[in-house]
C-alpha cells in the first residue's frame, strides 16, 4: 500500500500512514486524521480540498477538465495544485500539503475543534 505524508499550510507534519490504492487525498486525509476540509463533501463543486502535491504528482490520477475549472476559483493555485477529491493514489507514495483555504474549512466544518484550537491560542495560526 503507497503511503502518505501530509503537511499543514505551515509545513508542519499533520499526519502520515498508509492508504489503498484508488483512495483520492481528501479520502486518505480524513481516514489518518489530517484537517484537510471540503465545503461540497468531495464532489468537485467547490475548491476548499486544494493542495499542494510535493511527492508523487505525476503518479496520480489524471486531471479532468472539471478538475482545472474549479481549480481556476481556488487561491494560490501552483503548477502542483491538485482537488483533493478528485486525485485518486495509485501504488506510488506521496506527499502533499493541505492548503490553508482548506484547513479553515475544515476548522468552519468541526466548530468543537476550532473552539478548543482557539482556547489554545491554536487558531488562527500566528503568521
Amino acid at each position: 500500500m503507497p503511503k502518505l505524508t501530509i503537511y499543514n499550510p505551515r509545513g508542519e507534519l499533520e499526519a502520515e500512514g498508509e492508504v489503498e490504492s484508488g483512495t483520492n487525498l481528501l479520502q486518505a486525509s480524513v481516514k489518518l486524521g489530517a484537517k484537510h476540509g471540503s465545503a461540497c463533501g468531495g464532489v468537485c463543486s467547490c475548491s476548499t480540498c486544494h493542495c499542494w502535491v510535493k511527492k508523487g504528482f505525476d503518479s496520480l490520477s489524471e486531471q479532468e477538465d472539471n478538475e482545472a475549472d474549479i481549480l481556476d476559483r481556488a487561491f494560490d493555485v501552483k503548477p502542483i495544485s491538485r482537488l483533493g477529491c478528485q486525485a485518486e493514489i495509485s501504488n506510488e507514495d506521496v506527499v502533499y500539503q493541505i492548503t490553508e483555504e482548506s484547513e479553515r474549512t475544515w476548522y468552519d466544518e468541526h466548530p468543537k475543534e476550532r473552539h478548543e484550537a482557539e482556547a489554545k491560542g491554536l487558531w488562527p495560526p500566528k503568521k
